[in-house]
């Protein structure tokens, strides 16, 4: 442990003299040109917000959904213990404390991109090897990882890690400094498997509290676990040992054929889903958070819902199977010609949060993997879940996890 801390001196010393070097050209350069001092530019719209890093729970899962997301994978390196961990997870606490506020990490050399947060969240979870292998036996818990669904046909390349970190931000160059600073620092402790951006509409493109459209041209998750909920607590917060105030992250990566469900007229599209494309509202309801009617019928008596539509299968059969949503669209080039004919991969990164995964989620999904007409047009090719452990205090120290590696706070 000395070593790293004796190398998170010379960065604070580095940090301290590059700060004072960037400072005074910025300033001398400023005066040549004879600009408008920088207290005259317009105060920026959203940049400056910030949401709160500590706290019993971590950032990122009840926050309102930013503009952009960014998810990393990844695995730890041979040799590394409980130990190299812990202190692991304490640097990139400690820079995710200082970047959500606007600070520089230290040893940042790039300051000048940390000064606006822009919501900037980040949440950590572990895969089951380290909870199976590297989490102490009193806070050691069955991990239940998700079955194999009928229609998955999944990818290594988006599988399961042993540590995932979700990024979000209303601006895309706070999330990338952000990638920068979190990778280098975990560099000689793990490697990164994959890394997934997904976006929503920009900030302030339409009103707060929106249900987002996927890229199917959809409204995506209407029917989602809300704070009002008399059960969100229970449904969302798990009290496992080890991860008071966590949960559990299920991501599922989806493809989607857009060039066939383009071609597709738009009844048929709405009678798929067993939602109006204009608003969002069932079939048979006029408001999108009109519960669906399954015995509504025409005025010739056939059913106004197919049996088999989205949006009858996805519904709740038992009041435990809900969960929180927080999906992000994405596009990715040159991807896999069976995936993507016309060369863009496009589909959405399912992300969910739940206490109990398997009894929340893995029924629904289920559901959908044996019956559901939207099967036709999309393709799960990446999965994977992680505990994610409570909050961390402000107290000189403690970091993300602590609790649940059972260290000392470092």
């Amino acid at each position: 442990m000395s070593s790293d801390l004796g190398r998170r001196h010379l960065l604070q010393a580095g940090a301290a003299l590059g700060g004072g070097l960037v400072g005074w050209s910025a300033r001398d350069l400023t005066h040549d040109r004879g600009a408008e001092p920088a207290d005259a530019a317009p105060a920026p719209a959203y940049g400056g917000e910030r949401e709160p890093f500590h706290g019993r729970h971590q950032s990122g899962i009840v926050t309102p959904p930013q503009a952009h997301a960014l998810v990393l994978g990844l695995d730890l390196r041979s040799g590394v213990d409980r130990a190299g961990l812990a202190r692991m997870m304490r640097l990139l606490s400690d820079d995710v404390a200082r970047l959500s506020q606007g600070r520089p990490a230290l040893a940042d050399t790039l300051g000048e991109l940390a000064v606006l947060p822009a919501r900037l969240t980040a949440t950590f979870g572990f895969g089951p090897r380290v909870v199976a292998e590297l989490v102490p036996p009193r806070h050691r818990f069955d991990f239940a990882e998700l079955p194999d669904f009928a229609t998955d046909r999944l990818r290594p390349q988006w599988g399961q890690t042993d540590l995932v970190v979700q990024l979000c931000a209303d601006d895309p160059v706070t999330l990338a400094h952000t990638r920068r600073v979190l990778l280098r620092d975990a560099r000689v402790f793990a490697r990164v498997r994959w890394t997934q951006e997904g976006f929503r509409r920009a900030r302030g493109a339409e009103p707060a509290g929106t249900t987002m459209r996927n890229l199917m041209g959809q409204v995506d998750g209407t029917v989602n676990l809300s704070e009002r909920d008399r059960d969100h607590d229970r449904l969302l917060w798990s009290d496992l040992p080890g991860l008071g105030g966590g949960t559990f992250l299920v991501l599922r990566r989806i493809a989607m054929d857009l060039v066939d469900w383009e071609s597709l007229s738009r009844s048929t599209r709405e009678h798929t889903i067993g939602r109006r494309l204009s608003d969002g509202a069932p079939l048979t309801g006029g408001a999108e958070h009109d519960a669906p009617d399954p015995h509504a019928v025409d005025d010739r008596g056939l059913p106004v819902l197919d049996r088999a539509a989205h949006v009858l299968r996805a519904q709740p059969q038992k009041p435990d199977e809900r969960f929180l949503r927080r999906p992000y669209n994405y596009t990715r080039d040159e991807a896999d010609p069976a995936l993507a004919p016309d060369g863009v991969e496009a589909g959405l990164l399912f992300v969910a949060f739940a206490a109990d995964p398997v009894a929340q989620f893995v029924p629904v999904q289920q559901r959908l993997a044996e019956q559901d007409r939207l099967n036709e047009w999309v393709t799960t090719i990446g999965s994977g879940v992680w505990a994610v452990p409570g909050g961390c205090s402000p107290e000189d120290g403690d970091y993300v996890g602590r609790e649940l590696l059972g260290t000392p706070a470092l």
